[in-house]
């Protein structure tokens, strides 16, 4: 079985399968991404850490 695998892309284009799965896999990689936003567990845009306010520290007393 092993010795005729090659024989798979006499039926499928190689080109236009990978062009395909790349497709596929872009989509299915942006649609779970976006399930995850929607979520508030895992909604890393919209968390305290993105809402915090920056701190800066004070700024050391001119010696004199």
């Amino acid at each position: 079985m092993a010795e005729n695998m090659y024989q798979i892309w006499k039926i499928f284009d190689p080109r236009r399968s990978l062009i395909a799965l790349f497709g596929f896999l872009g989509v299915l990689a942006v649609l779970i991404h976006l399930i995850l936003l929607s979520t508030a567990n895992f909604n890393w845009l919209d968390t305290a850490y993105a809402k915090a306010p920056i701190s800066h520290p004070a700024p050391a007393a001119l010696k004199k």
